[in-house]
């Protein structure tokens, strides 16, 4: 007995979602736990490399499986003209027309929505591991540095490198809009956002000083050649992890930085009270010296 797992992760045009993907994880967890012989099929666009749909040989299978999403479509239909004489069932799915081909085409159908006997979904009892959540702030382009500018590099450089780190990324913007939901309204929104986070990544020079306000490590990445805005406040606020604009393009040159901010040193470091501001107490000196 050998089961070949499937689902809307499998199909090149198909979408993996986060419950796809861990109702599928659920499945191969419970056939392993059984003594059962698994391997699950991945679209390449979403896992490259990994086993595709077309390449399983049907005669290694005596069972697939299609877990979660709907079963319905061509997509689904295929399936069973793929794999005709392997015993075919579908897992914790809705059931929109059961008259479907796609449906039918099954010898047995467990669906997580049958009225009358839902069914959590197989996604509920998945074990899943936390990975750090990290806000990425990019700065725009800011003309005002002319021919120092390097944003285009460097953005594309971090966008990079983010996409081979195990963590949850989540775009932040330090723009505040009071019309769109999806950014904060006001600065003690975005305050409160970024305390949140087990580190940020920034080319934003408020970027940094939101995150270590927050007691938040930041690896600050500044995009103007020669060193900016970013760099000045790093040093005025006595933080190390800064990779200048010509670094922060070489291969593994942000690595090292990401280390530490995510080791209890870095995060010993980020936890400190924010300094007095000399440039208030200049100011409002000033204010009365003119008087």
């Amino acid at each position: 007995m050998r089961v070949l797992l499937t689902g809307w992760p499998s199909f090149v045009d198909g979408e993996a979602t986060a419950g796809d993907v861990l109702s599928l994880r659920s499945v191969r967890a419970a056939l392993d736990a059984a003594g059962i012989d698994s391997d699950t099929a991945w679209s390449p666009e979403f896992r490259p490399g990994a086993l595709r749909l077309e390449e399983a040989d049907p005669a290694r299978y005596s069972d697939v499986v299609f877990v979660c999403g709907p079963a319905h479509g061509t997509q689904v239909r295929w399936l069973h003209e793929w794999f005709p004489d392997c015993r075919r069932t579908a897992a914790g799915v809705t059931v929109i027309d059961p008259a479907d081909p796609a449906v039918t085409g099954f010898h047995r159908v467990i669906p997580r929505d049958e009225p009358g006997s839902a069914r959590p979904d197989l996604a509920w009892h998945a074990d899943t591991e936390r990975t750090p959540v990290i806000g990425v702030a990019l700065a725009p382009g800011q003309r005002e540095y002319g021919g120092q500018r390097r944003h285009e590099e460097v953005h594309a450089a971090l966008e990079a490198w983010l996409n081979t780190l195990d963590c949850a990324c989540l775009p932040v913007d330090t723009r505040l809009d009071t019309k769109d939901w999806r950014n904060c309204a006001t600065p003690d929104q975005f305050a409160s956002l970024v305390s949140r986070l087990d580190a940020l990544v920034t080319t934003r020079l408020h970027g940094l000083v939101f995150g270590l306000r927050a007691g938040v490590p930041v690896l600050a990445v500044d995009p103007v050649a020669g060193g900016g805005k970013v760099s000045a406040q790093a040093r005025a606020l006595g933080w190390p992890a800064v990779v200048g604009a010509e670094a922060a393009v070489e291969p593994g040159a942000l690595d090292r930085w990401w280390s530490w901010c995510l080791s209890g040193r870095g995060r010993a470091a980020a936890d400190r009270r924010p300094p007095e501001s000399a440039v208030l107490g200049e100011l409002v000196s000033g204010l009365r010296g003119g008087r």
